[in-house]
């Protein structure tokens, strides 16, 4: 038997998909909050970008006098630290390592979280029951606390800073998809899906999934601020990777001279507050142009 077509089940077709992209994206340029956010995150994405074509050096070598303050030398517009790098340089490619590991530590979470949220709301029963005390478990252990336990576990590395956020930060976005998907679960169009004999994983991917991106990738631009905020602290801490520099890292080299030079810490402090803002204001910008009830 043939599938089909979603409006010949009793729904729209289109009507569990996201809003189209053309749609969405006039929607978003509409608000103010949303277009700010996208400036800023721009100015941060070229800065990760030209990073090694401006500044191909190693950020981490020592080119120049220590404690040369922003203007005291054209060839270091925001002068060095303590030992003599050129901040600017440090920030450009801090950017490249901040935002890969909330990138990526974010697609770690999302794995995980969307694949709990989807088979919870989905099955239900035992199988909700099970994976929803597995997330409350998860819930009950300050994130901050556990992802320096597992950072310490497993030496200071930008794979174990990624994979320490990763299995933190899903529990809220498992709740926000389970709920979603089990409003989808009992519409009478996943109904039929289900009547016609049609695979669970079938449904679950290519019927429920697109019901859910509106919240996913709104949960998404947060996260990724949050995992930036979460490697900064730990690079301030002295959990960072030695080998690499992020701006948590500078703005931790920075303390111990904060009251005499405080732009070394500052100016990365600086990148980690336009970068959070950023994504802060993007995700509520999609939150608006992602909710449905204001364009019915």
């Amino acid at each position: 038997m043939a599938l089909a077509e979603p409006d010949e089940l009793g729904a729209p077709a289109g009507a569990l998909m996201p809003q189209s992209g053309p749609c969405l994206a006039m929607r978003l340029l509409r608000r103010p909050c949303a277009v700010i956010g996208l400036i800023l995150l721009a100015v941060i994405l070229f800065m990760a970008a030209s990073a090694n074509w401006l500044y191909p050096d190693d950020p981490l070598d020592m080119v120049a006098l220590p404690f040369l303050w922003p203007g005291d030398d054209p060839a270091f517009p925001l002068g060095t630290d303590m030992l003599g790098r050129d901040l600017i340089a440090g920030i450009f490619h801090g950017a490249r390592v901040s935002l890969a590991i909330g990138v990526v530590a974010t697609f770690v979470s999302l794995l995980i979280g969307v694949g709990i949220g989807l088979l919870a709301g989905y099955h239900g029963k035992r199988l909700d029951q099970g994976l929803m005390r597995a997330t409350e478990l998860f819930q009950t252990i300050p994130p901050f606390l556990f992802v320096l336990a597992v950072v310490a576990i497993l030496q200071p590395s930008i794979p174990a800073i990624v994979l320490a956020i990763g299995i933190t930060s899903w529990p809220g976005l498992a709740r926000i998809v389970r709920a979603e998907t089990l409003k989808l679960r009992q519409s009478e169009f996943v109904e039929a899906l289900i009547g016609m004999g049609l695979p669970s994983w079938r449904i679950i991917l290519f019927h429920i999934l697109p019901g859910t991106l509106a919240p996913i990738i709104v949960s998404a631009s947060m996260m990724v601020a949050t995992a930036i905020l979460t490697e900064s602290s730990l690079a301030f801490l002295g959990l960072g990777d030695p080998n690499v520099i992020s701006w948590g890292g500078m703005v931790g080299a920075g303390r111990e001279v904060l009251r005499t030079d405080w732009y070394v810490a500052t100016l990365p402090g600086i990148a980690i507050l336009v970068a959070v803002l950023a994504l802060n204001l993007l995700g509520d910008g999609l939150n608006d142009a992602l909710d449905a009830k204001q364009h019915q």
